[in-house]
């Protein structure tokens, strides 16, 4: 018979707190192994603390989504959101099942055709275009979507200088009923705005406007929201139609739905309330099919949603550092990642699991990371069982923009592996060095040399 591990008794006041509509956890699954790939053999081999994804879960996501949306729409198109995670591997599947790219910098767009998508097929966001990267744009054929009338100013007058018409959409944002509304991008719809651009577009004809862009915020949790923007851009649309005897070609309703991570502060799970990608669809494309365009002028959907895709395919794993008590009683566990590298954890209680066996002893802890700063805590409260130092842990649904908002602050950025469908892990992104870090140093002579 295998000894049992012995584990410290535990006195502690019992207080249940508040249940949730399932009624209090009783359970603490361990999480050993991360599609076949043993966490604890990553880590030997790859280090600690390690990014982990999952091929087959990207890829279900994907297939889902395009499912959800083409049953019920006929022309639909998604395009990658390169900010949520522009890792080349992940790109890569992305591009393998059908999307296209959207970026909103010069750096995505490289990236972009680097990953081998076709300028005409990457759609380029943002308030931030150089003339050079609009330039770069127009010889691509790539739609571009104006933000502002400075950007709609500067394109026409390139598109005079070079005897073109550039494919464009402009930005609309709107009022869905969601506050604060997400008015810093594009152009206003209730204040006629939207209207104003298109006029000038149509008016000089030096651009060929042939889509209709908006993105009303980031998490929503509300599909009739995206129901209420679907039938404005519509209406855009079939008025461009009717005065200026224009086709929209495309409408793309952006991204912004929500993953099943747990906001803070939220009483409830995102596992319990966060809408299912069949709500989103449901509501994106009843309005449009409802909307009034005769058949033959049914615009393509496009859409750009990031974060709902990757993010539960994305894990972090890490090691237990150190266990302490805080001046009023509460146990905090120190761990080796740090919000550096889980930017998230500001926004979310990710959920937590031990990566290791353990027994029925839980726990009320913090936990924080190896950083010096007071702010590093990657949770404020978390129910665990007891973790001695060199145990492991695993951080679910990462997937998105840890990866692009991570940074090189106190220690450096780590690995990513990427587990395929035979259980078989793969290096997407090495482990940084000191190299890394100041290869794009340089030192004045004068301060090459240390007196003391």
């Amino acid at each position: 018979m295998e000894k049992k591990l012995y584990e410290r008794p535990i006195i502690r006041p019992l207080n249940t707190g508040l249940m949730n509509k399932y009624g209090n956890r009783t359970e603490y699954m361990p999480v050993t192994h991360i599609e076949g790939a043993s966490v604890k053999e990553m880590l030997k081999k790859y280090g600690s603390p390690l990014f982990v994804f999952s091929e087959r879960q990207i890829r279900e996501n994907i297939r889902s989504a395009k499912r959800a949306f083409e049953t019920r729409y006929p022309k639909v198109q998604f395009a990658w959101s390169y900010k949520t995670n522009y890792l080349n591997g992940i790109c890569s599947i992305f591009h393998q099942e059908g999307s296209w790219a959207e970026v909103v910098s010069r750096m995505e767009y490289d990236k972009a055709l680097h990953n081998g998508v076709s300028g005409d097929k990457i759609l380029f966001n943002g308030p931030d275009k150089t003339d050079a990267d609009l330039r770069e744009a127009i010889k691509n054929n790539s739609p571009i979507h104006i933000d502002h009338l400075d950007e709609l100013y500067r394109l026409t007058e390139i598109a005079t200088e070079l005897n073109v018409k550039p494919r464009v959409a402009i930005r609309v944002n709107m009022d869905v009923g969601v506050y604060p509304m997400w008015d810093r991008f594009g152009f206003n719809y209730e204040s006629g705005q939207a209207w104003d651009a298109i006029n000038k577009i149509m008016a000089t004809g030096k651009l060929n406007l042939i889509g209709l862009h908006t993105h009303i915020g980031t998490y929503m949790l509300s599909p009739n929201a995206y129901g209420v923007a679907g039938y404005k851009m519509a209406d855009l649309a079939i008025g461009i139609q009717q005065k200026f005897n224009t086709t929209i070609q495309y409408i793309d309703m952006g991204g912004g739905f929500a993953s099943k991570n747990t906001l803070k502060g939220s009483y409830l799970k995102g596992t319990d309330i966060v809408p299912e990608v069949a709500e989103y669809a449901e509501a994106i494309c009843t309005s449009l099919l409802n909307a009034g365009f005769r058949n033959n002028d049914l615009p393509t959907l496009f859409l750009e949603t990031g974060r709902a895709l990757i993010d539960d395919a994305g894990f972090l794993l890490g090691t237990v550092i150190a266990n302490k008590r805080l001046s009023d009683g509460r146990k905090a566990t120190i761990l080796d990642i740090g919000v550096n590298i889980l930017f998230t954890s500001f926004w979310y209680d990710h959920k937590i699991s031990p990566a290791q066996e353990f027994g029925s002893h839980t726990e009320d802890t913090v936990l924080y990371g190896p950083l010096c700063m007071n702010i590093d805590v990657v949770r404020e409260n978390v129910t665990l069982p007891p973790m001695n130092a060199g145990d492991n842990i695993v951080i679910h649904h990462v997937g998105a923009y840890d990866i692009t908002q991570s940074m090189q602050f106190i220690s450096l950025r780590p690995a990513v592996v990427i587990v395929d469908k035979m259980a078989n892990p793969h290096l997407l992104k090495r482990s940084e060095t000191l190299e890394d870090m100041q290869r794009n140093e340089l030192v004045p002579e004068h301060l090459k040399h240390n007196k003391n």
